[in-house]
């Protein structure tokens, strides 16, 4: 039998799930005593009733049955997508990681690769809702998404990833930011610089860039750098003029006597000509 793509293959399963639940007792009335005795299709057919059911690792296990009971099979080659399906539905991302690699590994030209290379940048996306965790995890599911985006451009799945990549690429700027604030908190104020410096630097394109200048102006003007903390605030102006975090940073300058300006020879001076000016052109 032709395997489907997952839009006929996986997507006909789940529907499939639904119409299927009436025959678990017919199932259950003629049940061998193990699976060799199930065609293929039997045990996929299984398989979607314990999906039904939200017995997910059950169901997995019937999936995974088909890859080892009729290795070469169109069936095998669905019953592994599906079995990455499954687990990452009962939340088992690890068993969902690798079943989603074992397919792009061997079918890395099939129309179902892209779904598959899709659920294993989801495994590690899914994990990395706490900010203060390990990030890991958010840098393996940007390579992933990077994977889907760049491999497979014209999939169904680039663009949710190219949203999911912008999202954990913002995770990990308001992790620095998270540090910095601790360190601006505490008072170690060169630490705090650093971490912003960052959030500016390598992660400009985030919505985390205007605290992270407003943060730099606090900074700088606690170490006594004011050149520093004008081109900051400069910078700020520039690109969020309406934002509230230039507000408050023009009013700490202003209370102090300065304004927003670029001045000196540092970096933020240097960010200023070449994102302002375009003079890296």
């Amino acid at each position: 039998m032709k395997a489907y793509g997952f839009r006929h293959g996986v997507a006909a399963a789940l529907l499939g799930v639904f119409l299927l639940a009436g025959c678990e007792d017919a199932f259950k009335s003629q049940e061998p005593e193990n699976l060799e005795n199930f065609s293929p299709e039997e045990i996929f057919k299984k398989a979607e009733i314990e999906l039904n059911k939200k017995h997910y690792d059950q169901g997995a296990q019937y999936f995974s049955e088909i890859e080892r009971l009729y290795p070469y099979s169109e069936w095998a080659k669905r019953g592994l997508i599906m079995q990455a399906f499954v687990y990452h539905q009962g939340k088992k991302y690890d068993e969902s990681r690798a079943a989603a690699q074992r397919y792009v590994d061997f079918f890395p030209a099939d129309e179902d690769a892209a779904y598959a290379q899709y659920l294993l940048a989801l495994s590690y996306y899914d994990q990395i809702s706490d900010i203060g965790r390990d990030q890991g995890l958010t840098l393996q599911a940007l390579e992933a998404f990077r994977v889907v985006i760049e491999q497979y451009p014209e999939s169904d799945y680039a663009e949710p990833s190219k949203l999911k990549f912008d999202l954990a690429f913002s995770h990990l700027a308001a992790k620095e930011m998270e540090v910095g604030r601790y360190y601006l908190k505490s008072g170690h104020y060169g630490a705090a610089v650093n971490r912003f410096r960052v959030v500016v630097e390598d992660f400009q394109t985030t919505s985390q860039t205007p605290e992270a200048l407003h943060r730099l102006v606090e900074a700088y003007l606690s170490l006594g750098l004011v050149d520093e903390a004008q081109s900051a605030a400069a910078i700020l102006g520039h690109n969020y003029q309406s934002s509230e975090w230039y507000r408050a940073s023009f009013a700490l300058l202003k209370s102090k006597g300065y304004s927003p300006k670029v001045s000196g020879t540092g970096w933020l001076s240097k960010v200023y000509r070449q994102v302002v000016k375009g003079e890296w052109l």
